[in-house]
């Protein structure tokens, strides 16, 4: 009776292991990414967003890194941006489908975050953070879609 038990056991957990699949991963900046992205975690190659001070474009160069252009909040994107942030990275926040891109210039950090997994349904799906050189953070304003 005890070796048909094991015997059971043994044959399930060989059978686990070997329906087990691993699937195929992507490093991206250091972070391991599973590549079965749900499609609400799509990253969009453009995405434009306004904040109450700013309206922000970003979007992915063939080189695979993103561009931040900024203007006021007034402003037309037709017209000249008033700061342009090359070499921008994707980084993904968690399992949930969260992500934000990171962009640098003298000394300041530009994120913007992609909002999917919030307590409030009334939560912003975008938000704008600028930290100093010191980690201070400087602006933190909640983005609305534009265009994606």
């Amino acid at each position: 009776m005890i070796r048909k038990i094991l015997l059971g056991a043994f044959c399930t957990a060989q059978f686990s292991l070997a329906y087990a699949i691993e699937k195929p991963s992507v490093v991206l900046n250091s972070v391991t990414v599973s590549n079965d992205i749900q499609p609400f975690q799509k990253v969009p190659k453009t995405v434009i967003i306004k904040t109450k001070k700013f309206k922000i474009r970003i979007d992915k160069q063939p080189n695979g890194k993103y561009l931040y252009q900024s203007w006021a909040a007034n402003a037309r994107i037709t017209s000249k941006p008033s700061m342009i942030i090359s070499d921008g990275e994707f980084i993904p926040d968690g399992s949930g489908g969260n992500y934000y891109f990171n962009f640098v210039n003298k000394g300041y950090t530009y994120q913007v975050w992609r909002n999917y997994l919030t307590d409030s349904a009334s939560k912003a799906p975008y938000t704008l953070t600028v930290t100093d050189e010191n980690g201070n953070e400087v602006v933190r304003q909640d983005a609305l879609v534009v265009k994606q």
